[in-house]
């Protein structure tokens, strides 16, 4: 398998399954979620170091986003130096809407295929994103 084949398979289901985008928002501001989402334990630093951004850069992005109600912070319990970023529900919401395919159209389509082939794109996914995992 080609890597740009596989490239072009996904672009093209993204691009035809997303969800309608509604609001204005930055690919920053997804990838921060996004990393919060996926992480455990996610401050300031991290998020500085994922965005390879400076640390005031990422407080200012983390704030920013605060106020607009996507995350909340709270202390680590096991040392309260140290603030913890998580996900709101709006936040989780957004982060569905501007990163995930929409489910009525997927849904569509798997009523459309057989069983051995749904359990083909589910193995396949599974297996990609399980192996992404440690990349």
């Amino acid at each position: 398998m080609k890597v740009e084949e596989l490239n072009s398979y996904w672009t093209s289901i993204y691009y035809h399954l997303h969800y309608t985008h509604q609001e204005k928002i930055t690919h920053q501001t997804i990838r921060l979620l996004q990393h919060i989402d996926k992480s455990s334990s996610v401050g300031i630093k991290e998020i500085a170091d994922y965005l390879h951004v400076s640390h005031n850069t990422a407080s200012e992005h983390v704030k920013r986003n605060i106020d607009k109600g996507y995350i909340y912070k709270n202390r680590d319990i096991h040392d309260e130096r140290k603030v913890i970023l998580h996900l709101t529900e709006a936040g989780k919401d957004l982060l569905k809407r501007n990163s995930s395919l929409d489910e009525e159209k997927v849904s569509a389509i798997l009523r459309e295929m057989t069983a051995s082939e749904k359990q083909l794109i589910q193995q396949a996914f599974q297996l990609l994103s399980e192996r992404a995992k440690h990349v």
